[in-house]
């Protein structure tokens, strides 16, 4: 049974403690990067939980950015119930303790894997 992570304050439960900088094949991901299925540490990621909320068939495209931030950007807030963030699992890593959201960008003719590292300060109902 996957752990419902439907608020800020359960996501902040979920990272891990203590991250340390990694040098698994991710690389940084301090905003969100592309990753292929290949570069995923399969064997060192624990999932903790999903940010897809089981009522909603359809997630918001809208995304949440208060202070001018992008999609891309390093300090965009960490918004549970928007874009992309509805639409992520949760897990940490078991080397460096650092807390990752991932999720899968469809498009018309590809699909990309995405990652990004949680900074619990930036996460926001």
């Amino acid at each position: 049974m996957t752990t419902h992570l439907l608020n800020a304050e359960l996501l902040k439960r979920a990272c891990g403690a203590d991250p340390q900088a990694c040098v698994c094949s991710l690389g940084a991901c301090s905003s969100w990067e592309s990753f292929t299925e290949d570069r995923w540490p399969n064997d060192r990621m624990r999932q903790v939980g999903t940010l897809r909320d089981p009522l909603i068939d359809e997630p918001t495209l809208e995304e949440f950015h208060p202070d001018g931030t992008r999609y891309g950007s390093a300090n965009a807030p960490v918004a549970v119930a928007s874009f992309p963030y509805n639409r992520c699992d949760a897990y940490v890593c078991g080397t460096c303790c650092r807390t990752l959201l991932r999720y899968t960008e469809f498009g018309g003719y590809y699909v990309d894997h995405r990652v990004r590292e949680i900074q619990p300060g930036l996460i926001r109902d």
